[in-house]
């Protein structure tokens, strides 16, 4: 199926942030690579000292937001800052596309209209490890591309977008009143999943592999150990009593992170806090047994703990 390359969407980019600005600092300008250029960026962070200074003097209209705590947060407050544009990108501030990633994300919303959510092909997640610094990851992306021309295109249907590179139509956002759910506090996790399972009840979310590059995994600014391993468990479990996640899903998640804390915890990553991620996942259990478990109690489970 054709489209019409003379027809243009309104295009954002849409980056939440805590406490990185060095890391904002490094990869924003990076947009200025994109053969196709955004309309916008838009920066939420937390505090003011988030945001370096510079921005604003880019070829492309640069917005910074202050929020209040939570990435779910940030992240409608973004969608409220671009709610009459066409696509909001996703972007995690330490993601580095592809030279032609955002044009081939207008091309894949321009040819396929029943598309809502996209996310790409990431060569290399720093996620696993200790993580990518920005010029050792733009080598590393400039050698793991190869000429876009002589790939074809593969688009599958998949059960979420991934976070730290997701791109959603805004119109099927505006039509059914959907938003991330701030009810998910702090670092969220699996607010990306919620997000796509809602929208999949009126497009497809696919994953495609045009849309290409390196999610560095840097550590800073990250939710503790204790309070992300509640999250583990309490997040999924209340995804599925809302029904944007399968039981067995959520399940499988949880007890996937439970043993993989169990194991890892007697000889740990020196950048994964194991222990804490095992008590908070032992925490959120008893939650459950006593039946109080919400994902918002992770706001106060080191004061209990």
């Amino acid at each position: 199926m054709g489209y019409d390359s003379a027809r243009r969407l309104r295009m954002a980019v849409g980056i939440p942030s805590t406490g990185r600005s060095d890391i904002l600092a490094a990869t924003v300008p990076l947009i200025e690579k994109q053969t196709r250029l955004p309309e916008k960026i838009v920066i939420c962070t937390l505090r003011p000292s988030d945001v370096p200074d510079g921005l604003h003097h880019l070829a492309i209209p640069v917005s910074t937001k202050l929020s209040s705590s939570g990435l779910a947060k940030q992240r409608n407050d973004i969608i409220k800052e671009l709610y009459d544009f066409d696509i909001l990108v996703f972007l995690d501030d330490d993601f580095l596309m592809a030279p032609n990633y955002l044009a081939e994300v207008e091309r894949l919303f321009l040819e396929h209209e029943d598309v809502m959510v996209a996310t790409g092909n990431v060569l290399l997640d720093g996620i696993g490890s200790r993580g990518i610094g920005v010029a050792e990851g733009s080598g590393l992306l400039k050698k793991l591309l190869d000429d876009p021309e002589t790939r074809p295109e593969t688009m599958t249907n998949v059960y979420n977008g991934y976070g730290c590179n997701m791109t959603v139509r805004l119109d099927g956002l505006r039509r059914n009143d959907i938003w991330f759910d701030e009810n998910l506090p702090l670092y969220c996790w699996l607010e990306d999943v919620d997000l796509s399972r809602l929208l999949a009840q009126h497009g497809r979310v696919v994953k495609s592999n045009t849309l290409r590059g390196i999610h560095l995994g840097v550590k800073t600014g990250r939710t503790s150990g204790i309070k992300l391993g509640y999250s583990q468990i309490a997040n999924p479990y209340y995804l599925a009593r809302k029904g944007t996640m399968l039981k067995s899903k959520a399940l499988a998640i949880a007890a996937k992170n439970v043993v993989a804390n169990l194991v890892k915890s007697l000889a740990p990553e020196a950048w994964v806090d194991r222990k804490g991620r095992l008590r908070g996942n032992l925490l959120a259990l008893q939650d459950l047994i006593a039946g109080r478990i919400s994902p918002s109690r992770v706001l106060v489970v080191e004061k209990n703990d």
